[in-house]
């Protein structure tokens, strides 16, 4: 039976043993939440050893030549020797520098890297680590190159840990970043003449405003349209409708949630080349791809994310 070595402890666990579990089962409150590569909470660092990875593509490759690995995709193959990553040790400090309230239940947060920039992409996301332990993925809202700092829009609908710790930052605390990641969301120069479909649910606006953005940025040609689905008003209303006025290529439909059913069930592609970005829960994702998919969109052209509603400790 292969052994697993955590600092000065060590104990066998049977070969095949996914890694996040068995180093969970021996009380070491690795985080996790997606379980499918996407959140990137589990990182562990293979210090000896090399564990078998279902999905070594999740990672960036600069990350894996230091040993990191996603225990949620890795199986014990051998013996190994590994680091849980820490994030008072290889986070990255950043100060609040904004804190307000969208609308009653959507709290913009600003931070600003205290000891170097940070490079990342128009719909990436990353964790944020609360100074109590406490971890949270969130989608960046912010566009590199445009605003100065890293904005996220944070569901505080219901109680979590980390949603309550947000509630009580002051502008200049701090928080620590834990690296960027890609999920399928993304803007490529290449689609600047084809129609842009973004659907988004509550929060999920927030990388799709990003992306937005870029677009624009990157003088995107073709039409853009956005729908968010929302309860009551939308959240980002007046800078949504102030970005529509100012280029005609964008246009804004808000949707009730109350309506989110019918209004995808008539909801049809433009175009054979329009590339469909969708964000939001779970449920929503999954039917909105669906609609899409039936619309005549091929799989290639309907990328989406779907929130994590997990939050967790270290």
């Amino acid at each position: 039976m292969p052994e697993i070595t955590h600092g000065e402890r060590s104990w066998h666990v049977a070969k095949g043993s996914n890694l996040l579990d068995a180093l969970n089962d021996a009380g070491l409150n690795v985080p996790f939440s997606c379980r499918s590569g996407s959140c990137h909470a589990c990182l562990v660092r293979c210090l000896q050893g090399e564990p078998q990875d279902a999905r070594p593509q999740a990672l960036d490759s600069a990350l894996r030549l230091e040993g990191w690995r996603l225990a949620c995709q890795c199986s014990v193959a051998e013996n190994l020797d590994v680091a849980i990553f820490n994030p008072a040790r290889e986070g990255l400090p950043a100060r609040v520098v904004g804190h307000d309230w969208l609308d009653d239940q959507v709290l913009r947060l600003r931070l600003l890297p205290t000891e170097q920039p940070l490079r990342y992409h128009a719909g990436q996301h990353l964790l944020l680590w609360s100074n109590h332990g406490v971890a949270r993925p969130y989608s960046l809202a912010s566009v590199p190159g445009e605003d100065r700092w890293l904005e996220f829009h944070l569901d505080c609908r219901h109680s979590g840990a980390f949603c309550d710790a947000a509630r009580t930052l002051t502008v200049g605390d701090t928080l620590l970043l834990g690296q960027p990641h890609t999920g399928a969301l993304r803007y490529e120069p290449e689609w600047q003449m084809r129609p842009l479909l973004l659907l988004a649910a509550g929060s999920g606006l927030a990388p799709l405003w990003s992306l937005m953005r870029e677009a624009l940025h990157q003088e995107h040609q073709g039409p853009m349209r956005l729908l968010h689905f929302c309860r009551g008003a939308s959240y980002l209303q007046g800078p949504l409708e102030a970005l529509a006025e100012a280029n005609s290529n964008l246009s804004i439909e808000y949707v009730d949630w109350g309506h989110t059913g019918s209004r995808l069930q008539s909801l049809r592609a433009t175009s054979r080349q329009e590339i469909a970005l969708i964000c939001g829960g779970s449920g929503f994702v999954e039917d909105c791809a669906k609609r899409m998919f039936l619309a005549g969109l091929p799989r290639g052209q309907v990328l989406s994310d779907a929130f994590l509603t997990r939050q967790f400790g270290a």
